[in-house]
């Protein structure tokens, strides 16, 4: 690459760079749900909870940075001021980050998948 482009990456890889940003950063039962075939929205979502709202913002901050600094992706970041519930679109992939209470409220994980398809990583 001697033009200094940043490559880019396929929803897989997207995916990957997601789920290590946020174990690293410590968000909780990340979840992935692969969306392919389900929904033209995105290519995968991935859902995760955050101890507090300043934490779900945190988190919200620290990802849609390194996306944009380290791949060049400009995410839309939604919720972020309530510290609730934050949605980033990054395209292929879509990121919500909820506080634990707000999560279990709206089950979100329950509309697109069966038990056998979750793949939670926890640290």
């Amino acid at each position: 690459m001697t033009n200094g482009a940043i490559p880019t990456l396929t929803g897989s890889e997207l995916l990957g760079v997601v789920k290590n940003t946020l174990d690293t950063e410590k968000a909780e039962d990340i979840v992935s749900i692969d969306l392919q075939g389900k929904s033209e929205i995105a290519d995968f979502m991935v859902i995760c909870s955050g101890r507090s709202t300043r934490q779900v913002s945190a988190l919200a901050d620290k990802l849609a940075d390194l996306l944009k600094r380290e791949h060049g992706i400009a995410t839309r970041v939604e919720g972020k001021d309530q510290g609730d519930w934050v949605l980033i679109d990054a395209g292929d992939v879509l990121v919500h980050i909820f506080r634990p209470e707000v999560r279990d409220f709206y089950q979100l994980e329950k509309m697109w998948i069966t038990s056998q398809e979750a793949v939670t990583s926890k640290s």
